[in-house]
């Protein structure tokens, strides 16, 4: 044949839904029939979702999700289908991982082949060797309308000279790569050429599916794509939407033996598909940097809400870039009507931060109510009194504030069912600087893994992309403060933000500790200093909500330091 019809079925799939799924898929198999496609390929887990973690040490939710694929496989008929699902069968041998995470080749109603995942990754915010057992022996490849499928699952293409490679000796013409790559900043370019050499080592073209949506901490970003055998895009998928990408691509003509494990996969010629018409073929443009991270923390923020079944959100506004930056995010996520505010001001909070929020909350046309917290500060003080007499104030008074404001958003959480998110950054994160039970109170962390000069990176960006000053200048320009005493800055406590963010990066990003910081040269005493706040943090944020990982190490499942940890403890 001249050409495989390819649909990339690129589908927002909800972990542990097998009902669910199985509706989208089906419907996404019956969009790809219907435009004359000769296979409709899904993504990694699609039955049960990614990362589905320990739900796989159920033995029932496995066999359900075997059973789930058996009943999309009965819809399957002559466009062929390929599946990500959990398998038994070649975890069979393994005591501890049993199963294995596969794809199953469909048609005629029928599973007509399996392919068992070889390469699995147990770095970052992977875990696959705890669960499954990777596939052995030689890959099958797959004969489908007369060309010879290689199928892969993500981490396989990231091998090189690996089973792609092994796959096109065996006479491989295409290679199909079903994907479950979570999104952070730089992937799409990170992703096209790791393909691009995949390509180079075998001289054949790869179609690369991508899920999308927002998992805990994880957001997919799709970004689906189709490369030719000469490394140029055939096809590229819009990053952050579900698509049905349909597209055409010529198969390399092969001369190579076929492995003896090739798999015929035979077409009931009464369900042949109709002639194929002509094709128009989307290739999606890519975000800039900054859209790229706006829209993968507004479907975080949604899908943490819809596949929660929560349908609104709280937010206490302080009048300051990062609250005004989450209201800003959540109102493009659920739109304003579902985004509730408010602000919480005490005997130190300025007019112009109670102005601002209030501000910022027209402009976005957020619902926005105002509850001061003095009578509560001071009762909270009267009560402990007798306890603090003789002792001096100190930050125990300031983060009272914090902790009153805490139970009021969880008061209104409880009353209203609207999930509170929190607005702390990943500078602020790193070194503690916030009240643990205060400003962490909350659901869900949205820019938790956003430094502080790229929560003023965005603020600009949006107010240019939008073209009006949505996020109020005056919150942009005002330096940031907790307002928790009189005249408190954050310089106060911390060095600026351009200088922190720099040397947390080499910290947090880099794994660098003190010598190599003072001997690259950064000040030591700074050096000292924001090191041990990075460590001695480390039991706060063990307890702060979860938030959307974008960069190359999060905080969470990304960086796992241990809390009681003596490496470096006798810093000053």
């Amino acid at each position: 044949m001249d050409s495989l019809r390819i649909a990339a079925c690129q589908l927002n799939l909800q972990v542990g839904d097998l009902n669910g799924n199985r509706d989208k898929i089906i419907a996404a198999y019956r969009e790809a029939e219907a435009s004359s496609a000769d296979i409709a390929v899904f993504t990694e887990l699609a039955v049960c979702g990614y990362p589905p973690e320990d739900l796989l040490l159920k033995s029932a939710f496995v066999e359900e999700v075997q059973e789930t694929l058996k009943t999309i496989a009965s819809e399957i008929q002559s466009c062929v289908a390929v599946i990500g699902f959990v398998s038994g069968e070649e975890a069979a041998a393994d005591p501890i991982r049993r199963t294995s995470n596969a794809a199953a080749i469909c048609a005629n109603g029928q599973i007509l082949g399996v392919y068992h995942k070889r390469a699995l990754p147990d770095y970052g915010v992977f875990d696959e060797e705890r669960y499954f057992a990777p596939g052995t022996g030689e890959a099958p490849v797959f004969e489908i309308c007369g060309v010879k499928v290689g199928v892969t699952i993500c981490e396989d293409i990231w091998l090189p000279e690996g089973i792609v490679t092994e796959l096109a000796a065996n006479g491989a013409q295409i290679i199909l790569n079903l994907n479950a790559s979570p999104y952070e900043q730089g992937k799409m370019a990170v992703r096209q050429d790791v393909l691009q050499q995949r390509i180079q080592e075998s001289q054949i073209p790869i179609v690369y599916v991508n899920q999308v949506g927002g998992q805990d901490e994880l957001v997919f970003d799709g970004g689906s794509m189709a490369v030719g055998s000469d490394k140029k895009i055939v096809a590229r998928a819009p990053q952050f939407k579900e698509t049905v990408m349909i597209f055409d691509i010529e198969p390399e003509l092969s001369q190579k033996i076929s492995s003896q494990l090739t798999i015929e996969i035979p077409i009931d010629p009464k369900e042949s598909l109709p002639a194929k018409g002509e094709l128009a073929t989307l290739i999606a443009p890519l975000h800039e940097p900054l859209a790229e991270i706006w829209n993968a923390l507004c479907l975080a923020t949604h899908d943490y809400l819809n596949k929660n079944r929560f349908s609104d959100v709280l937010i206490g506004l302080s009048g300051g870039i990062d609250s005004a930056i989450v209201a800003a995010i959540a109102s493009d996520a659920l739109g304003p009507d579902h985004v509730h505010t408010v602000a919480l001001p005490s005997r130190f909070s300025s007019n112009h931060s109670i102005e601002d929020a209030a501000l910022l909350a027209e402009n976005l046309g957020c619902d926005h109510r105002v509850i001061p917290i003095e009578q509560a500060h001071a009762a909270l003080l009267d009560t402990l009194s007798g306890s603090f007499s003789s002792l001096p104030e100190d930050t125990t008074e300031e983060n009272l504030q914090a902790r009153i404001r805490g139970t009021i958003l969880m008061a209104l959480s409880n009353k209203f069912s609207w999930l509170v998110l929190t607005t702390g950054n990943k500078s602020e994160l790193a070194v503690g600087y916030s009240t643990l039970y205060g400003d962490t109170a909350g659901a869900f962390a949205v820019i938790k893994d956003l430094w502080k000069t790229q929560i003023y990176d965005l603020a600009l960006w949006k107010n240019s992309a939008i073209g009006e000053e949505v996020i109020p200048l005056s919150i942009i320009q005002k330096s940031p403060s907790a307002e928790l005493r009189p005249d408190q800055r954050d310089e106060d406590s911390l060095p600026p933000y351009d200088v922190l963010d720099d040397l947390l990066r080499e910290i947090i990003e880099s794994d660098k500790v003190v010598n190599q910081l003072i001997e690259e040269g950064y000040e030591p005493g700074m050096v000292r200093k924001i090191t041990r706040l990075v460590d001695l943090a480390e039991y706060k944020r063990r307890q702060n909500p979860i938030g959307p990982k974008i960069s190359a190490k999060a905080f969470g499942r990304d960086r796992r330091i241990p809390i009681i940890n003596a490496y470096n403890r006798d810093l000053e």
